[in-house]
């Protein structure tokens, strides 16, 4: 099981930078959706690679919330990434996109925030 987690780790910084690069064009530019979406996959495998680092086995079908909440119950520092501001983690990724540039951005920060969590506890290198 934590073999798979560093190809979820690396699909989900690959997520994160094509996200990044979509938001680093003019705001005129921006397809919201790609930013939304690659972010919402990022956050996923971040979660899903996690749980498999921890020898736990995530169902294909649990959301966004329910794998944060199951992250929690293994690292309470993990509560340090607020999804107060995600309005997608109640859904499957693939089920649900904004097209707000604002909430685009705040899904960017959640998955950069896991992101560099994922880092401080050498996870990622």
């Amino acid at each position: 099981m934590e073999s798979k987690a560093p190809g979820l780790f690396d699909e989900a910084v690959k997520k994160l930078r094509e996200a990044n690069e979509e938001l680093c064009r003019p705001e005129e530019d921006v397809v919201s959706y790609l930013v939304c979406k690659n972010s919402q996959y990022a956050i996923e495998s971040f979660l899903r690679g996690y749980l498999l680092k921890n020898n736990t086995e995530a169902a294909g079908d649990e959301s966004i919330n329910t794998l944060y909440k199951r992250c929690v119950a293994l690292n309470e520092k993990f509560g340090e990434i607020d999804l107060h501001d995600f309005s997608c983690k109640g859904h499957r990724p693939d089920s649900r996109s904004c097209s707000d540039t604002e909430k685009v951005s705040k899904c960017y920060e959640i998955a950069d925030k896991m992101n560099e969590f994922l880092r401080r506890e050498n996870l990622l290198a």
